[in-house]
């Protein structure tokens, strides 16, 4: 009797271990993982903002085509582009952030007013693109970014912040549906 339980045990276990394999699992494989970068920085001194009394001191264009690269523009499907600005200087300064497209169409532009120091002002912007922001062809579509600086203040007044200096930093994180 203890040999026949020992053999229906065993063939228990060899019975609930046995399965068909199904080695077509990898093409249903989905992978959206999430694409963060750096994408812009840009620094001017107060001595450089004062230059241009009212006006733009700074306005550049950046060839931007890593949205346009097939992996990504195929496969995005939502992401955030974070400004982050940091002001030290005695100036009030307006910056114009614009998205183009490969013919130079502004397809998006985030106006950001930036407050005089001091205090040090830090201003965060972050814009949603895809479900529940705005489009998200914008990204799919942007080429370059152009990025304009216009002093608001006067020529003269200096602040008494050590190096002042109007900061410009930006970021973005992306879900890219790479299946």
């Amino acid at each position: 009797m203890k040999h026949f339980a020992s053999l229906f045990l065993m063939m228990i276990f060899c019975c609930s271990c046995m399965q068909e394999q199904d080695f077509n699992q990898l093409d249903d494989l989905n992978i959206t993982p999430t694409i963060t970068s750096s994408i812009l920085y840009m620094e001017a001194t107060e001595q450089l903002i004062n230059t241009v009394v009212p006006g733009d001191f700074y306005s550049e264009e950046f060839n931007f085509d890593a949205f346009t690269e097939d992996f990504f523009s195929e496969g995005v499907l939502s992401g955030v582009l974070t400004y982050e600005l940091e002001n030290s200087t005695s100036k009030r300064i307006d910056i114009l952030i614009e998205l183009l497209d490969e013919n130079g169409n502004v397809l998006d532009a985030e106006q950001i007013a930036v407050e005089p120091a001091p205090p040090v002002f830090v201003k965060r912007v972050e814009i949603a693109y895809g479900p529940g922001g705005r489009s998200i062809d914008i990204i799919k579509n942007t080429s370059a970014i152009r990025v304009s600086a216009q002093n608001l203040g006067d020529d003269t007044s200096t602040s008494s912040e050590e190096n002042p200096r109007l900061i410009l930093r930006s970021s973005g994180a992306f879900k890219v549906d790479l299946s």
